[in-house]
């Protein structure tokens, strides 16, 4: 029984022991052969999935990277006119503050889901909350802005039988067809694409030059005098302007650390440099080379500038080939951003953000459908509310990159001081990182400036997206303020028609909080102890945690741990607080082992953070790290 308690209930009508999860149990626990048999299958899956190269690790990302030169372009030269290959050169450059960083993170946490997974393990999970919205708003952005450029390219080479926005829509659906269907993105067919890409984008790129060499200065002379500024501070303007928006040539390299996990160990950063110098060669180069041969107006009055280079410089099959190029790389990337949501979908799922029925798989191709037709349902809402304008869109995709690539310096501030003792394999100078921190308002105030209407739908899709997340969050705590507004009316108690309501809110909170969590500790030290368990409760919906120590047979059980759990087990009686004796050493196959016995998934399972001496990774144990 509850011991009695004289704070007064909250609840008109419902005494304190309503939030009583009853006493905690002390348990010694031997694994059995099956658990170690499942513990040891779980992590050599883990050691499979590195099967990643540089070369296909860098083809997942950079179809949406090097393909951003497709929507990019025309988005720089409509803002920056004949300074767009010094606005984009700048805006390449950038991603040298970002590239350490991203390195250190990775080297940190090589688990899949970043950035969201570095904040979960950094910092609250309210903030995680935040970073998993933008990336769901990136990815929709990302699919978004693919579909209607892909629409436009082909727009460009043929008459289309319906509006623009009619093709964009049938890619979208197209591709939720394809995604249901149970194809997977493959790295090597991704590298395929890729190669075939970049073969085209030199061909392009050599062919324009000798077309420039042929013609002589004559065009690009001309749309200088025809698109230069009239004063300095005109040229720095449109410089800036250009730089700000030169960032769409980037998008992609966020995706990156997302599936560190599946790259072979001392690979991230070759993935790195072989997306960004490409980007800064086909960005540059081709801009310049569409401002030699190409009239001004020309290029402002169509998307499809790389077409008209094409034709330019070899034909018009050349041009129908471009084309061809174009509506290949950017319906990959449509399936890139359907993939990554789902894949991100899922991860929230594990994680208790969003519900179960989110990773339900239809019953042939085992497709998330419906995180699939979510997704693409929120991507048309964004196309449908921009009035079917691709130019919003993109302007937008910037905001939302900027915002997603600020996590990364970000994490690392955090990681500094929350999880300073984390094994790391480079150290980036602090000053790098306040750089980053500085640069991205900066930029995002620039876009803003181009275009403040873009401001206000990246803020309400966000908003919306959080509160969707917020309230599958904290179901619990809202059915309690729902249970709280019943309890305020005594006539609903009395009435037939609903006195079983405050019951059915009762139990329906208690079966959403019956879900255990492992708490996994090394020491018996109690304010260790108390900061772990109020992270659970602060931040997980549950009135069950497993305390688990793992025992040393030369060390013992720590005299306290018993004692301490008793304690906490009546400072917080809205929690049950087991505390479990595991025999063995605490190592990657037995919290595996543990997690099979208990059914607590290993990203429920929490720790403090490991020392630099400690001979594991976060990724081999699949934990969360929760506190210093």
């Amino acid at each position: 029984m509850l011991k009695s308690s004289t704070v007064p209930s909250r609840f008109l009508n419902l005494p304190n022991d309503f939030e009583f999860a009853g006493w905690g149990t002390f348990l010694k626990l031997q694994l059995d052969h099956s658990d170690y048999k499942a513990g040891e299958a779980r992590v050599q899956k883990t050691a499979d999935m590195k099967i990643l190269g540089q070369f296909t690790a860098s083809a997942l990302a950079g179809n949406a990277v090097l393909g951003s030169v497709f929507y990019a372009l025309p988005a720089v030269v409509g803002v920056a006119s004949i300074y767009s290959p010094i606005s984009l050169f700048i805006a390449t450059l950038t991603l040298f503050i970002w590239r350490p960083i991203m390195e250190e993170l990775a080297s940190s946490f090589p688990i899949c889901g970043a950035p969201y997974s570095y904040i979960l393990n950094i910092s609250s999970k309210s903030l995680a909350l935040l970073s998993a919205a933008l990336l769901f708003l990136d990815f929709a952005s990302t699919s978004v802005v693919s579909a209607s450029t892909a629409t436009s390219y082909l727009a460009g080479e043929v008459n289309l039988p319906f509006p623009e926005f009619v093709g964009t829509v049938l890619v979208l659906v197209i591709f939720t067809l394809i995604s249901l269907s149970g194809i997977k993105e493959s790295a090597r067919v991704a590298l395929c694409v890729l190669t075939l890409h970049i073969v085209t984008m030199t061909i392009l790129i050599i062919a324009g030059a000798v077309h420039w060499a042929t013609i002589g200065n004559g065009q690009i002379i001309e749309n200088w005098h025809g698109g230069k500024a009239s004063s300095a501070s005109e040229v720095i303007r449109q410089i800036f302007n250009g730089f700000c928006l030169g960032m769409l040539g980037l998008t992609g390299f966020e995706c990156t650390p997302a599936y560190i996990a599946r790259i072979k160990p001392g690979r991230f950063p070759l993935v790195l440099r072989n997306l960004h110098y490409p980007a800064i060669v086909l960005n540059c180069l081709l801009m310049t080379l569409v401002l030699a041969t190409i009239p001004l107006e020309n290029i402002l009055q169509g998307n499809n500038i790389l077409s008209l280079l094409a034709e330019k410089a070899i034909g018009p099959r050349f041009r129908t080939y471009i084309a061809v190029n174009a509506i290949i790389v950017l319906c990959g990337g449509v399936l890139t951003g359907i993939l990554g949501a789902c894949e991100l979908l899922e991860q929230l799922t594990l994680d208790r953000l969003i519900p179960k029925s989110f990773s339900r798989g239809l019953p042939l191709t085992n497709a998330p459908y419906i995180s699939v037709l979510s997704f693409i349902a929120f991507s048309g809402i964004i196309y449908a509310s921009t009035g079917a304008q691709s130019s919003i869109v993109s302007k937008m995709f910037s905001l939302v990159w900027l915002v997603v690539m600020s996590l990364f310096p970000l994490a690392l501030l955090l990681l500094r001081f929350n999880r300073g003792r984390l094994l790391r394999t480079s150290n980036t100078p602090f000053w790098v990182v306040l750089l980053a921190l500085t640069l991205i308002p900066v930029v995002f105030a620039g876009n803003v400036v181009v275009d403040p209407t873009t401001a206000g739908y990246f803020a309400a899709y966000l908003i919306a997206i959080v509160s969707f997340f917020s309230a599958t969050q904290n179901k619990a705590r809202i059915l309690k303020w729902l249970y709280g507004v019943y309890d305020q009316f005594p006539l609903l108690h009395r009435w037939s028609l609903t006195e079983s309501w405050g019951k059915m809110i009762i139990n329906l909170m208690g079966t959403l909080k019956c879900q255990p969590v492992g708490v996994l500790v090394k020491t018996d030290e109690i304010n260790l102890l108390f900061h772990m368990i109020l992270y659970v409760r602060n931040n997980e919906e549950t009135t069950c945690i497993k305390i688990v120590h793992f025992v040393d047979e030369e060390l013992g059980i720590p005299s306290e741990l018993e004692a301490n759990a008793r304690i906490l087990d009546e400072a917080f009686p809205e929690i049950t607080l087991d505390l479990i004796i595991v025999t063995g050493s605490f190592n990657p196959m037995n919290v595996a082992a543990l997690a099979h016995r208990l059914s607590i998934p290993p990203s429920l399972m929490f720790m403090s953070c490991p020392g630099p001496r400690f001979e594991y990774n976060v990724a081999d144990l699949g934990t969360r790290i929760i506190t210093l």
